[in-house]
């Protein structure tokens, strides 16, 4: 091994370390935050503290006092993750598993077209451990995978750089663009307006974090708008140019590609580190146990 990789994976080792070790903190961070919480509301209120924060009022009273709007709030592990998004615009590295079948080739080719800054990479006999650490060297923000099962797109991984997390999703209706009818528009490579619609619990707020920190931020007159609405646990990826007719009315023209995914899981750490603890898993019996 060379020296410029050893101390690469010196650093990433570094790198993940204190990223975990962060993270463990953030059980006690947030007991701290909670008994700040209630300080600050029966102060505001003028009433008198609830006993179980009598005790470490005086700590607490003076951690208040120095406060700002930015460290008031309870930061977590997903600040260290995007801390840079909005400021830095992604860069992503898409490829493929192993021996693509011709369709998942033009797949590929469709899901590269809407990120904007992404590079495609032949996948060839690279492992997983060297494309990331390729795309670590060379800057990504993100990888994402494409998977098949006999030539029809079944599997979307997506992994970010340089700490996690790794999300999982099954394809299911993939349509390239020349399947569409009508035929699909021309596509453009403007930065698109992202519309996320009914991710409204912990995980959908974790899910459209992962998903949206993908797109850098368009232009406002952008004519090009990508729709991902949640239904059922279903995620409806669509992808529309629009045209003004009229001072209140537009008019869409798909321009796929258009898929549906499922989540199965999230991982905290990279695709490479299969040892990395899992933040979700989805467990179908056991989510569905409350409806019985």
């Amino acid at each position: 091994m060379s020296t410029s990789a050893s101390a690469s994976q010196r650093r990433q080792t570094r790198l993940r370390r204190e990223y975990m070790y962060r993270k463990s903190l953030e059980g006690s961070e947030r007991k701290a935050y909670e008994q700040k919480r209630i300080i600050r509301q029966a102060l505001a209120e003028g009433k008198p503290l609830p006993t179980e924060v009598r005790a470490s009022y005086d700590a607490m009273a003076l951690e208040i006092s120095q406060e700002d709007t930015k460290t008031e709030s309870q930061k977590s592990h997903i600040d260290d993750e995007y801390g840079d998004a909005g400021i830095v615009e992604p860069r992503i590295c898409v490829t493929t598993s192993r021996d693509p079948s011709s369709r998942l080739k033009q797949f590929v080719k469709e899901i590269k077209l809407l990120f904007p800054n992404s590079d495609r990479m032949n996948r060839g006999n690279y492992r997983t451990s060297d494309i990331m650490e390729s795309c670590r060297r060379n800057n990504y923000s993100d990888v994402v995978m494409v998977q098949e099962t006999r030539g029809e797109p079944d599997g979307l991984v997506i992994s970010h750089l340089p700490l996690g997390p790794t999300i999982f999703f099954t394809i299911s209706n993939a349509a390239l663009r020349h399947d569409l009818d009508p035929s699909a528009s021309p596509m453009s490579e403007a930065y698109p307006h992202l519309i996320l619609e009914n991710f409204t619990t912990d995980l959908g707020t974790r899910v459209s974090t992962i998903l949206k920190c993908l797109f850098p931020i368009p232009k406002a007159d952008s004519r090009r708008v990508i729709s991902i609405v949640n239904q059922n646990d279903f995620l409806s990826f669509r992808h529309h140019m629009y045209t003004k007719v009229k001072h209140d009315e537009v008019q869409l023209h798909e321009v796929g590609p258009r898929f549906e995914l499922k989540l199965y899981r999230i991982r905290l750490g990279t695709l490479e580190q299969t040892e990395a603890d899992n933040e979700y898993v989805l467990r179908p019996y056991q989510n569905t146990a409350h409806k019985r």
